[in-house]
């Protein structure tokens, strides 16, 4: 029984405050939205893939040994690829107004499980600017690690291009939205239930039997004073009639 009461005092709760929980909530919304398009700075990512495989001839045949040797030199490319010896060069080629360590926050190197196919990608707030980055890390890359480790087993397998129409990374407006009517929905019930439970008026019988551990014997019901006004009047008015009646 109490389980009853207690789940339909939070429906009553939440049914009481439905205009400030809804109130918050798309406010909340509303913000993100206008935060994301209007104010957010859309970022674009373009991406290089290289490809760790020494060239062979025709006449050579398939090496497991030659491929695990590969898959074991790309974790360390991954890090010469983010190294100031390859970045200071991309830097001076491209004439960009930063540093190393902006360029390297920009620049994300990944390749799949056993793959030997290393994904290049930059994200900046120009998508030319991004694609230009990721093409000449691939290029200084594979001209200077031959200089730095004396091996010649990269090649640029697909290019950074920026292609019409694209779409930036980030924010995502409908994701934001979304987030923030979860969290906006969650903060409104939460400030509902403690402003109820900050609420200590007497509103009904069962919150005076709560606060004084007494039974309710009886009700007194409210007279408005226009009511009572009029009451008045109509009394007044039978009592003249009367004495009218018997003073004729």
């Amino acid at each position: 029984m109490e389980e009853t009461i207690s789940l339909r005092e939070l429906v009553e709760t939440l049914r009481k405050r439905l205009k400030l929980i809804l109130l918050i909530t798309f406010t909340a919304a509303l913000i993100s939205g206008i935060v994301s398009y209007f104010f957010l700075t859309p970022i674009y990512q373009t991406s290089t893939q290289l490809l760790v495989n020494q060239a062979k001839s025709e006449q050579q045949l398939y090496n497991p040994a030659e491929v695990q040797t590969n898959l074991q030199l790309i974790n360390t490319y991954n890090v010469i690829i983010k190294s100031p010896a390859i970045l200071d060069k991309v830097i001076q080629n491209l004439d960009l107004d930063l540093t190393a360590s902006q360029i390297n926050e920009k620049i994300t190197v990944q390749n799949e499980k056993d793959s030997q196919v290393v994904n290049i990608s930059v994200q900046d707030e120009d998508p030319t600017i991004a694609a230009d980055i990721a093409n000449e890390t691939a290029r200084v890359f594979q001209a200077e690690i031959v200089k730095i480790m004396n091996v010649d087993n990269v090649s640029i397998l697909a290019p950074a291009e920026v292609k019409e129409g694209m779409a930036p990374i980030k924010p995502q407006p409908l994701l934001n939205i979304a987030i923030a009517l979860v969290v906006g929905l969650m903060a409104s019930v939460g400030l509902a239930f403690l402003l109820e439970y900050l609420d200590n008026t007497v509103k009904s019988e069962q919150d005076v039997e709560k606060l004084l551990e007494l039974p309710v014997l009886g009700s007194v019901t409210s007279i408005e004073a226009e009511s009572k006004g009029k009451d008045r009047k109509a009394t007044q008015k039978k009592v003249a009639v009367r004495g009218e009646t018997i003073g004729s």
